[in-house]
């Protein structure tokens, strides 16, 4: 298996194949283990069905399954409406299956209700990216480009442990001479590895764009040339930044006024530089203004469209990139096009054979969507597909009770996760080694993954999951089941749209080890860099956006005088559905835990591996205590993968980003005390 920049695996890595020839293949812990779910003891293999009475699960058959949903989804919206089925989608989906899931909620069930987990990952990037350049891609050039970039100013990522093959590429940067600068609370693995560490206080990193942006300006690093031919608003941004003194940014991050200096010289005098984003920077609820600074900073610098230069965003997820590209966001068609345009409307009403006014026009985004269910105004029944919102949502504890307020809900996974054991019907689906599909990683390049074992007796596909459902509703017609036939549609749907895949296909990938979208023709090999010549605004020309400092949503107070952030570790990935399950001998990898400096475990009189309870405002998780010399005295770190009484989102804030959406994942205030007991409900779900 060939994992790419975008798959967010960990650890481990092995050489590239010769079909992955930009720099970034290779495969890492959990690509080395994900071999042990293919036929893990715990994989689902028939379809489940839920005795209302006695709330167990017994086997079924595909037939009676599909039917029961089918009916289900009918019955509601006979009561309610069209709107009350709601779909939750994955960043994990392929392409195709990211494309099909968006058209049958929207032909099959006429709904508008639908939408993604990577709301919850890469909306606030999706929303600055789409304002400042017009378009959303990840990066606008090849992860290669970095190898030569004199300086990166990393920011809110930890690549050493979420995508270790993409680390090669910051490795080789800095043996070519390159500085790598890494803006974190944490001092990470990541930061460890830097030529510069700044450690703000969490949900901050705005006001440190901002105070970058205001000394380049004070000494002249700003190119005005290029501000003057390319972008648009620079006086807007820089009559914001220009009060967000060296001095002042000290007051708001604790980043010393000369630190910021020293970045912002190494920035200023360097003749390429790469500033990224990640996470940590965007899930807050200033995470799109925080994009935007940076953006501004880059812009501000003339580096955006320049060699082994530029501006991007870290994916998260598996196909974090495409999943976010081809319908399943509540506002979005194929190609990245708009459902609320009507040029847009027609288009893929004309290759989906219906009538323009057939099309839903979108509902609530998420987090809306899912903590109304089974509401007044709400979801009713609700099918999920590569999910777990029990774990991975915000305020879980919310979602969790709005999933039992349903009046129907069908979960589609190749395990029975915390979510799915709230399910009425769980269809077992095929894993990654036993599907064709697409999947598009961080650099905009689109590559395939082929079949390379027939799925388990009893388990289907996604795309065979699909096509029975929509045989049921009466639509069979309209969703094959084979992902070269649906890859063809996509290609055609997505024409003409910013997120044009118009030019490729299977075997030109094969041929080329992966194709860059935008790709008109078939005669096109895509574009590699975007921003060269022009951006995708209206005309050309990329955009400053104010971005003045607005406080995290959540601040430490008496009764929560601590900081709490979340993320990723190397031996987890997402909600932990599968990787809880890897088999690994070093237990302590598969264990929940909280960091917590030193000094603030001395004065709650906690050691290393005892047991301490977090409480906020939302609730509580009981976890083993981690002693961490290298946290901030303010924060706390907990990793998210796990369920039960060790779920970290039962803590969380869900205060949402006014552009993108976005929860506050990783800053809420929270208060701790030693606990005797101990348990995380279970290891595996």
């Amino acid at each position: 298996m060939v994992v790419t920049a975008s798959n967010d695996q960990h650890s481990h890595q092995a050489e590239p194949v010769a079909d992955a020839t930009r720099a970034t293949s290779g495969l890492c812990e959990k690509g080395w283990t994900s071999a042990q779910l293919l036929n893990h003891h715990e994989r689902l293999v028939s379809p489940l069905i839920k005795n209302k009475d006695t709330g167990e699960f017994r086997e079924a058959s595909w037939s009676e399954a599909i039917a029961t949903v089918a009916d289900n989804f009918q019955k509601v919206q006979s009561i309610y409406g069209s709107d009350a089925v709601g779909v939750y989608g994955s960043g994990g989906l392929t392409n195709e299956k990211s494309y099909m899931l968006g058209k049958f909620a929207r032909v099959a069930l006429r709904t508008g209700s639908i939408d993604y987990n990577g709301r919850f990952c890469m909306s606030s990037a999706a929303s600055a990216l789409n304002r400042s350049f017009g378009i959303d891609r990840g990066l606008s050039f090849p992860l290669s480009d970095l190898y030569d970039t004199e300086v990166i100013l990393l920011v809110g990522s930890n690549l050493s442990e979420t995508m270790p093959p993409v680390m090669r590429v910051f490795n080789e940067q800095r043996s070519r001479g390159g500085k790598l600068i890494v803006v974190d609370p944490r001092k990470t693995p990541t930061a460890k590895n830097a030529t510069l560490h700044l450690q703000p206080r969490v949900g901050t990193d705005l006001a440190v764009a901002l105070g970058l942006l205001n000394i380049a300006i004070a000494k002249n690093y700003i190119d005005h040339d290029y501000i003057e031919n390319r972008t648009n608003d620079f006086e807007f941004a820089k009559d914001v930044a220009q009060s967000y003194f060296p001095e002042r940014v000290e007051k708001i991050t604790g980043i010393s006024a000369t630190a910021l200096y020293e970045v912002a010289d190494l920035i200023g005098s360097a003749k390429s530089v790469a500033i990224l984003t990640g996470r940590g920077a965007e899930q807050h609820a200033n995470g799109t203004a925080t994009v935007h600074a940076f953006i501004n900073l880059a812009l501000g610098l003339g580096k955006v469209g320049r060699p082994h230069s530029g501006f991007g965003t870290i994916t998260g997820q598996g196909n974090g990139q495409g999943g976010r590209e081809h319908g399943q966001k509540v506002d979005q068609l194929p190609g990245y096009r708009s459902l609320t345009d009507l040029n847009d409307r027609n288009h893929i009403a004309k290759i989906w054979q219906i009538k323009e006014a057939d099309l839903p026009y979108p509902r609530a985004h998420a987090f809306a969507m899912l903590s109304n269910l089974g509401a007044k105004d709400g979801v009713k029944a609700l099918m999920v597909m590569g999910s777990n919102p029990v774990v991975s949502a915000p305020n879980a504890n919310l979602i969790d009770e709005a999933l039992k307020a349903l009046d129907f809900l069908v979960v589609i996974d190749p395990f029975l996760s915390e979510t799915a054991i709230l399910a009425d019907v769980v269809l077992p689906c095929a894993q990654w080694a036993e599907e064709t599909g697409t999947m598009t990683n961080v650099e905009g390049r689109v590559m395939l993954r082929r079949q390379t074992k027939l799925p388990p007796k009893g388990t289907k596909t996604d795309l065979e999951i699909i096509s029975l459902l929509g045989s049921a509703l009466g639509v069979g017609d309209k969703f094959p089941s084979d992902p070269t036939i649906v890859f063809e549609e996509l290609r055609v749907a997505s024409k003409g749209g910013r997120a044009d895949y118009f030019g490729i296909n299977y075997d030109k990938i094969e041929k080329n080890g992966g194709i860059y979208w935008p790709c008109r023709s078939l005669a096109d090999m895509g574009e590699e860099r975007l921003f060269n010549d022009r951006f995708y605004t209206k005309d050309h020309r990329a955009v400053f956006v104010p971005t003045p400092f607005r406080n995290v949503a959540e601040v430490p107070d008496s009764s929560f005088p601590y900081v709490l952030t979340t993320g990723r570790v190397l031996s987890q990935y997402q909600s932990g559905t599968q990787t809880r399950r890897i088999t690994t001998t070093d237990e302590t990898l598969v264990e929940p835990y909280m960091e917590i400096h030193p000094a603030i475990a001395h004065s709650l009189v906690l050691e290393h591996g005892d047991f301490a309870t977090l409480t906020t405002r939302r609730g509580s998780a009981r976890l083993r205590v981690r002693l961490c010399e290298d946290n901030r005295l303010d924060t706390i770190f907990v990793p998210f993968h796990w369920g039960g009484d060790a779920r970290s989102n039962s803590l969380t804030n869900a205060t949402l980003d006014p552009s993108s959406a976005m929860p506050s994942f990783k800053n809420c205030a929270v208060a701790i005390a030693k606990s005797e007991t101990f348990s995380t409900g279970s290891s595996q779900t």
